[in-house]
């Protein structure tokens, strides 16, 4: 499988190149980055996919670039919109390629959201916490907002009785997801993290999910090329490849 890889002098783009020139499988086909022909590489170098992970701004500019330059796309940047996604999936029919499209590739961080929306059944009060690195220019992440959807996607109130109602300093509860607070703090050392904590009367559950090095994402990013290669479909989030 030939891999073009968008994004390839960030931190996540060098691992993903390092993992494709170690993985007999995938041919690494090229590096891309903002200031190159993005659908110009795709076609030069025949690219059967391309790995993008860049910025929320050029999320949707690089995805009809690589549908409509004959590629497969598999999409790690965040902050795509239900427009964005049905905006794309006109694209793959017009196309005939594939796109996957994840807040998260980390398999472990998949199951904790699933984990997460399976026990927010049970429990009423539910915040949740992520921690990445410094350089990170979004927040909260997509995968904290991913994680928020598919909790909010029960139908049910959250948080119904809080008695926060004198802020001392605004914004310090935290951004509000139908109900449900989200945090995040940005410090070296992290790469990504995130806490899901739900409550009840006398009771607590934390589901927590550490990544401490990039090649976590690797398995993940690997299944989605693996599927999506020569199928005209529009997926948004791993978990429906598990």
């Amino acid at each position: 499988m030939r891999i073009l890889v968008n994004g390839a002098n960030g931190k996540m783009g060098r691992a993903i190149v390092e993992w494709v020139q170690s993985t007999p499988e995938l041919t690494l086909a090229g590096e891309a980055e903002y200031q190159d022909d993005l659908a110009a590489m795709i076609r030069q170098n025949q690219a059967e996919v391309v790995i993008d992970f860049t910025r929320p701004e050029a999320r949707m500019i690089n995805v009809e670039k690589i549908l409509h330059a004959g590629a497969a796309a598999v999409v790690g940047t965040t902050g795509f919109t239900p427009a964005d996604l049905d905006t794309i999936t006109a694209w793959v029919k017009n196309t005939g390629k594939g796109c996957v499209i994840a807040p998260n590739f980390i398999i472990g961080n998949v199951l904790m959201q699933l984990f997460a929306k399976k026990a927010a059944e049970y429990y009423e009060y539910a915040e949740i916490i992520e921690y990445h690195h410094e350089e990170k220019v979004d927040y909260p992440s997509g995968t904290a907002v991913k994680t928020a959807e598919m909790m909010s996607s029960l139908g049910k109130a959250f948080n119904p009785r809080l008695g926060d109602k004198v802020a001392k300093v605004e914004g310090a509860r935290g951004g509000n997801y139908n109900g449900i607070r989200l945090h995040a703090i940005r410090m070296p050392s992290y790469i990504a993290s995130q806490e899901v904590i739900l409550g009840a009367p006398g009771e607590r559950l934390t589901i927590r999910h550490d990544n401490t090095d990039r090649k976590a994402y690797m398995p993940g990013i690997h299944l989605a090329c693996r599927h999506i290669v020569g199928k005209a479909e529009m997926i948004y989030g791993l978990e429906h490849l598990l």
